[in-house]
């Protein structure tokens, strides 16, 4: 969409503005279109996950496994941590993920009160195949955006997460 043409939010501050000139809607339009945004590209992925038979927790566990390498073996503790998830969470995926036939729980050889969890080579060739199209979804994504433009936007958006976490 060319900059000079309103989308929803500029009706929105429009609004506001009329409604409360006293008030910047600068940060009401940055935050409604990140948020906007955020549905819109979370309905794109959670339908591509969907068609490999995944909810986003369960490609994020997969995913987690499958990019700490050989052997795709990581601690639920580990993962939860990756993830941001609560351990409940985590356990409900990891219960579901095994009943699937695309995790094992191992015990650790290093802990006996622990466990590892790995990825089973049905795990592996489904996060496998499952990540490659992810990825050539997120590229069809930003696609709009040139190269420079994504790495203006990618630095920015670095910028204000750091303010954060």
């Amino acid at each position: 969409m060319p900059d000079h043409e309103a989308d929803h939010i500029d009706f929105i501050i429009g609004q506001w503005q009329q409604e409360r000139p006293d008030l910047s809607a600068a940060p009401m339009a940055i935050i409604g279109r990140v948020k906007r945004l955020h549905t819109h590209l979370r309905h794109d992925i959670e339908a591509k996950h969907r068609e490999y038979g995944l909810a986003w927790g369960e490609f994020d566990v997969l995913a987690t496994l499958l990019r700490s390498g050989q052997p795709y073996c990581l601690t639920p503790t580990v993962l939860f941590r990756s993830a941001m998830l609560s351990s409940g969470a985590m356990t409900n995926r990891l219960n579901k993920l095994e009943e699937r036939g695309l995790i094992e729980r191992l015990p650790d050889p290093e802990d006996r009160r622990s466990l590892l969890v790995r990825l089973t080579d049905s795990g592996y060739r489904l996060i496998s195949d499952a990540i490659t199209e992810h990825v050539e979804l997120e590229q069809q994504l930003i696609s709009m955006l040139d190269e420079q433009e994504q790495e203006t936007l990618n630095s920015m958006l670095k910028k204000w997460l750091a303010a954060f976490e």
